[in-house]
């Protein structure tokens, strides 16, 4: 069987389309830039684009299933048009789809879960991923600043992630499940510093930002502010206990998930002098 993975070349999607030939599953990658992709030997890359459903005739011939992203650009923006990609999906005979929450609610999720086809919806905490932004600061000066210290959050990495995706397009039994996502620790930002130290061999200092200067240095790198606020949203100022560990990545792939101690020691290099994200 062949599958169409979409944001194929992102930090879950790659995860996706090698959890996938490791079963020894047929894949097909679409991205937006094939010669930029990079991905294991084995994946038939495909041009293509969610957010223009005319471009994705070739790629949908002859898959089983698919998975989706619901991100329409580099600035995370949801898709608009989720009703005509699953009139594709239905026309080209896809039986299977996964969908990877994004952001913030487009159309997709709702055209996708309410179709008849035999969808699972993965919704992560926050990306071990999202960690790499502190890379050129703690290779340069040896810091990492972010607010809302206190917030503890149940990282997952993004492997499991893959693995559980992998498994929902692959296997029979998940079906109209909406999965939330989780690592197998509560952690504070001190506590993912100290881990990331421990996995450098190099003390790195934490500082707390205000919510000012988060909003004041996120703008100056160009963050949109939809995002700024979401942050704010989602790690601001929350209730005591709003965030807990889930069984559902073992529950799913039959393995415990990944610990941030892990990630970080599979990520060294990154975080290390002299050496680049």
């Amino acid at each position: 069987m062949t599958f169409l993975v979409t944001g194929a070349t992102g930090s879950v999607g790659r995860h996706v389309v090698a959890h996938l030939l490791e079963a020894g599953h047929g894949v097909r990658a679409l991205t937006r830039h094939p010669s930029r992709a990079r991905l294991p030997e084995g994946a038939e890359v495909v041009q293509g684009d969610l957010s223009r459903v005319e471009s994705l005739g070739p790629a949908l011939k002859g898959v089983e299933g698919v998975h989706l992203i619901d991100v329409a650009d580099s600035a995370y923006t949801p898709l608009r048009n989720g009703a005509e990609i699953v009139a594709a999906l239905r026309e080209a005979g896809v039986r299977r789809v996964t969908l990877l929450s994004g952001w913030s609610p487009g159309t997709l999720e709702a055209a996708v879960t309410g179709s008849d086809l035999a969808w699972t919806y993965v919704q992560p905490t926050e990306f071990m991923a999202n960690a790499l932004a502190w890379a050129e600061a703690v290779r340069t000066r040896g810091v990492i600043e972010e607010p809302f210290a206190a917030t503890r959050t149940a990282m997952v990495h993004e492997a499991d992630i893959g693995a559980v995706v992998a498994t929902a397009l692959t296997e029979d039994g998940h079906e109209g499940h909406s999965y939330g996502l989780t690592g197998p620790e509560l952690l504070d930002v001190p506590a993912k510093v100290r881990i990331l130290s421990e996995a450098i061999g190099r003390e790195i200092a934490f500082r707390e930002l205000t919510v000012d200067e988060m909003r004041e240095r996120y703008r100056a790198q160009g963050v949109p502010e939809h995002m700024i606020e979401f942050q704010i949203e989602v790690f601001g100022n929350v209730p005591e206990g709003a965030y807990q560990v889930t069984p559902t990545v073992e529950q799913v792939t039959g393995r415990p998930p990944r610990t941030f101690a892990r990630w970080a020691a599979e990520h060294v290099e990154v975080f290390s002098p002299g050496r680049g994200a």
